[in-house]
C-alpha cells in the first residue's frame, strides 16, 4: 500500500462517501462559462434580492473604521437592534455567518453519531448536508404532491424512531413557497424533539412565528439578512431560541462569527427598514405578475408561492433543457435534478424588466 493511499484511509468514511452540496455558480464564473458580460446577465437562480442592499449600508460599510479590529463576539448592538425588529427580547437571540452556521451548531448541539433528523424533501438542501456532516442519520418524510408537509407521517416516523432528535421545517418552504399552517405546526410542537422553523423567506409572506419560541421550549426559529435585506453576499443570519439552548449553544459558537462587515451592513439595514419594505413590496407585486404570465404558457404550470420565487412544472418539455436554452440567452433559473422536482424549474423573482426579457424569451422556446 502506497503511504498515498494509506493517507486516504485517514478521512472519515461517512464524509469519503457524502455527496457534495451544490452552491450556486458566481458571476465572474458565469460570465466565463457562458461568454456574456456580467451585466447581461439576468440571475434568477439563487432567489436574491434584485434591489440590493440600502443605500445606507453602502455608507456604512464605508465609514466603518475597526476592519483592523477583531467584532464584538457577542453582536451585542446587532442583537438589541434584532430586538428592536422582532420584538423579541435580546437574551433569546444569536446571530450567525448566515442563517447556515446555526443550522450546522444546532446539529452539532443535539446530534450525536447515529442520532436521527426529519427532513421533509423537496426543501432546503442544508439540512441534510449538515446532518451528514455530523455524523447523523436522516429520515426523508417526502412532501405531498402540492409540496404541502405530510403531518401525519411525520408524527408516525417521530414515534415510532426514538432517536429522532431534530425536525427541520422552512416556512415559507424553499423551492415551493407553500407556508406551513398554524395547526400543523402546534401538532408538531407536540412531539419529544427539536423543532426547528427556517424562516429565511418570512418577510415576503408575513407570517412569522417568532414569538411562539417564548410559549415552546422546543421551538428554534431561523432568519437571515439574504433574501429581504439584500445581503446575501454577506452572511448575516439569526436565531430566536428558547434561554436553555441559547446557553449551551454559546458554547460551541465560534467567537467571532459575525465579521465587522456584516454586522455593520445588517445594523445599516435595521436603519432603513421602511425602505427594504418597500422593495419586498415591490419584489411581492412582481411575483403576482410573473405567476399570472407564467400560466398563460402552455407548457409552464406555476404553483402559488409565499416566498421570492416560483416553482415552475415544466409540461411537453424537458426542464432540464429549458434551464439550459435561458441560460444561453443569459437568463440563470434553477433546475433540481432530484425526485420529484425533475420536471420543474424555479424561478426567482426579479425587477419588472427582469421578468419581462424572461417572458419574451421563453415565447420563443
Amino acid at each position: 500500500m502506497s503511504p498515498k493511499t494509506s493517507y486516504k484511509n485517514l478521512i472519515r468514511p461517512d464524509i469519503a462517501d457524502m455527496a457534495p452540496y451544490t452552491p450556486i455558480v458566481p458571476f465572474d464564473v458565469l460570465s466565463q462559462r457562458l461568454n456574456i458580460s456580467p451585466e447581461d446577465i439576468i440571475k434568477l437562480d439563487a432567489n436574491e434580492n434584485p434591489y440590493g442592499p440600502s443605500p445606507c449600508v453602502y455608507e456604512a460599510l464605508a465609514n466603518e473604521t475597526y476592519y483592523h479590529i477583531y467584532p464584538d463576539p457577542d453582536s451585542t448592538s446587532l442583537r438589541h437592534a434584532l430586538s428592536q425588529y422582532t420584538g423579541i427580547d435580546a437574551s433569546h437571540i444569536v446571530a450567525g455567518h448566515g442563517a447556515d452556521e446555526l443550522i450546522d451548531l444546532i446539529i452539532r448541539l443535539f446530534i450525536d453519531p447515529g442520532d436521527a433528523v426529519i427532513n421533509c424533501p423537496p426543501t432546503f438542501g442544508m439540512y441534510r448536508f449538515d446532518t451528514e456532516l455530523n455524523g447523523g442519520r436522516i429520515i426523508d418524510i417526502a412532501r405531498k404532491a402540492d409540496f404541502l408537509l405530510d403531518t401525519e407521517s411525520v408524527v408516525t416516523r417521530t414515534h415510532n424512531n426514538g432517536n429522532v432528535k431534530i425536525i427541520f421545517l422552512t416556512s415559507p418552504n424553499n423551492p415551493d413557497g407553500s407556508v406551513l399552517g398554524d395547526t400543523c405546526l402546534r401538532q408538531l410542537l407536540q412531539l419529544p424533539v427539536i423543532v426547528v422553523l427556517d424562516e429565511a423567506y418570512v418577510e415576503f409572506s408575513g407570517s412569522s412565528r417568532v414569538d411562539w419560541v417564548l410559549e415552546h421550549e422546543n421551538l428554534i426559529v431561523l432568519r437571515t439578512f439574504s433574501k429581504w435585506a439584500g445581503l446575501a453576499g454577506l452572511r448575516v443570519g439569526y436565531g430566536v431560541f428558547p434561554h436553555w439552548v441559547l446557553s449551551h449553544l454559546l458554547k460551541i459558537k465560534q467567537p467571532y462569527n459575525v465579521n465587522v462587515a456584516g454586522a455593520t451592513a445588517a445594523l445599516a439595514s435595521l436603519s432603513d427598514v421602511h425602505h427594504l419594505r418597500e422593495n419586498v413590496e415591490k419584489i411581492v407585486e412582481e411575483r403576482g405578475r410573473l405567476y399570472q404570465a407564467l400560466g398563460e404558457f402552455d407548457f409552464l404550470e406555476p404553483y402559488p408561492s409565499e416566498a421570492n420565487f416560483i416553482l415552475v412544472r415544466v409540461v411537453g418539455k424537458d426542464a432540464a433543457e429549458l434551464k439550459g436554452a435561458l441560460a444561453e440567452r443569459g437568463i440563470l433559473i434553477r433546475y433540481f435534478n432530484t425526485p420529484g422536482l425533475r420536471d420543474h424549474i424555479r424561478i426567482s423573482v426579479g425587477t419588472p424588466s427582469q421578468t419581462s426579457v424572461l417572458l419574451k424569451v421563453l415565447s420563443t422556446l
